[in-house]
């Protein structure tokens, strides 16, 4: 097997010349699922996810599992192939010769889950709704002159001034993609959750059969028409090849991996590091990462709440800790992490470690307990929330609560379901009162490898992602990084990010590392992204 960094470097081939435009229910039908080909009927595939689902609403969210549910159920206009290269999706689109206007015409066929056909006027609204949320959407939003439906298939989106990276923006894969939704519920304001779920995408979402944080059904959607084009990453022909989908929640690694051999679920999304030859020996698994950069993780801190308002006790506990301990104990194996500074990641054009030497040297306690000591930390209970059923996430806050002990820092950390942070963290509510102080969580070296789309780099205070940060000098930094014709300007650019970042501690980056996948045998044709998708895939009796 390869070693991390010798996967790095083959990825950046795929990634260079691409990378500086990169990412970057009431009226539910369940009866609308049903199968097709005669090779589908009564075929399910059942899957162990990550995590147990609860989130249903794909926009106000970047947990994976949600994403990976709106990808089951929505589509989108445009999409990214495996090259990073945006291609039609829901919709062709022109582009005026000034760069001003861009122009959208729906295919033929689209439909949603309960009939009504798709219109410009939904991908108006899920657009706009889209853009409240997204960091790379707000940028798009900050110079749109208007966004309108010229007519029932085609969308009119006038810019004030030329924006480069729209089209990479709007079709990235991941953090988050503009999934297309009917007006009425595209119409939720943005800061709600939406509570109807008819959708546009290959299978339909099974209502009834919800167990939320248990397990979910989807169902084949007979009238969805998929593109000619072989499927390649998010974009192209999305053909459902099965007649169901079950996601169900196993959040014991050993009973998985039990579940898997036996035959009793067909895929296995995370497998643990250590547990991985009870895999490797069977005829019957095929074990396999899904991309060459896999996963950052981080810590991120909450910018409103004593005591991470002061810029000192934030930059303490960056000091405190080291991404070997935390990767040592998150995955173990070395041939599967890699100790990284770069908050755009290592194997990426714009990979530049600046500001990071502690992270990876191996944490300095003395010099976080001197600042500490310098910003007047008076002891203020620090509370990190520690998800207990994700084991790509459950380890950092045990190593990072013990830095940050010895550092001098009163942690109180609460142990809680992943599901359960996720929607803890959207709560800007007093620590003491319901509210947090820390969180770690992962993103796909892809989500994070552009400032246009990564989330933690938005300064927006109540706007900008779970920490809330207001800082204006990095949205005049992402603001020169559009700015930026050319990628030579663009790396200067994002070097200043890095810089900026650290100094801040927007947040702290914890290293890279790949987390495999395991599926039976039986399933064949599985689309290579780094994002897990059920279409196309088939079932052998």
């Amino acid at each position: 097997m390869l070693r991390l960094q010798e996967r790095l470097h083959h990825a950046r081939g795929q990634l260079r010349g691409t990378a500086f435009a990169l990412l970057a229910g009431a009226a539910l039908m369940t009866g609308a699922g049903t199968a097709t080909p005669a090779m589908a009927e009564g075929k399910t595939i059942t899957a162990v996810m990550h995590s147990g689902l609860r989130v249903l609403d794909p926009i106000i969210t970047t947990a994976h599992i949600t994403r990976n549910h709106g990808y089951m159920i929505y589509d989108v206009l445009i999409a990214v192939d495996e090259n990073f290269k945006p291609q039609p999706q829901m919709a062709d689109w022109t582009v005026s010769d000034d760069g001003l206007t861009y122009t959208f015409t729906l295919r033929d066929g689209l439909k949603f889950h309960d009939g009504a056909p798709v219109t410009a006027a939904d991908a108006v609204a899920s657009l706009k709704r889209w853009g409240k949320r997204d960091s790379g959407g707000q940028l798009i939003f900050d110079v749109t002159d208007s966004l309108e439906a010229g007519d029932d298939k085609t969308i009119v989106w006038k810019l004030k001034s030329p924006f480069g990276p729209l089209l990479d923006i709007v079709g990235k894969q991941s953090a988050v993609p503009p999934f297309i939704m009917p007006e009425r519920v595209a119409n939720t304001p943005a800061e709600e959750a939406i509570t109807g779920y008819t959708g546009s995408g290959p299978f339909v979402f099974v209502q009834d059969e919800f167990q939320p944080g248990v397990s979910v059904t989807y169902k084949k959607f007979a009238d969805y028409v998929p593109r000619n084009e072989p499927a390649s990453w998010m974009a192209g022909g999305k053909k459902a090849m099965v007649d169901e989908v079950k996601w169900v929640t196993m959040p014991d690694a050993q009973t998985s991996i039990n579940a898997l051999l036996s035959g009793e679920i067909d895929y296995l999304e995370q497998v643990q590091i250590d547990l991985l030859p009870l895999l490797e020996s069977s005829e019957d698994v095929s074990v396999e990462t899904r991309d060459a950069l896999g996963y950052q993780t981080m810590g991120r801190l909450n910018f409103k709440h004593p005591p991470f308002d002061n810029k000192k006790i934030r930059q303490a506990a960056l000091m405190a800790l080291s991404q070997e301990d935390v990767l040592g104990t998150l995955i173990g194996n070395p041939d599967y992490y890699k100790v990284c500074g770069a908050i755009f990641g290592c194997g990426t054009p714009l990979g530049d470690e600046t500001g990071a030497d502690t992270l990876i040297s191996g944490g300095d306690t003395e010099g976080a307990k001197k600042l500490l000591e310098e910003a007047g930390y008076d002891n203020t209970p620090i509370v990190l929330m520690q998800p207990t059923d994700v084991i790509s996430l459950a380890p950092q806050p045990v190593v990072a609560a013990q830095a940050l002990r010895n550092a001098g820092f009163n942690v109180d950390m609460q142990a809680m379901d992943w599901q359960t942070l996720v929607t803890r963290r959207a709560s800007q509510a007093k620590p003491a009162e319901g509210g947090w102080n820390v969180f770690f969580t992962n993103w796909m070296v892809p989500e994070i490898s552009s400032p246009l789309i990564s989330a933690m780099l938005n300064g927006r205070g109540d706007d900008a992602w779970f920490g809330w940060p207001k800082d204006d000098k990095i949205e005049e930094l992402r603001a020169a990084f559009v700015a930026a014709d050319t990628p030579e300007k663009q790396k200067e650019v994002a070097s200043e990010i890095q810089k900026h970042t650290m100094d801040e501690v927007l947040y702290i980056p914890l290293g890279q590392y790949l987390m495999p996948q395991a599926r039976s045998n039986k399933l064949t044709n599985m689309i290579p992204s780094p994002v897990p998708v059920f279409w196309n895939i088939e079932k052998a009796d």
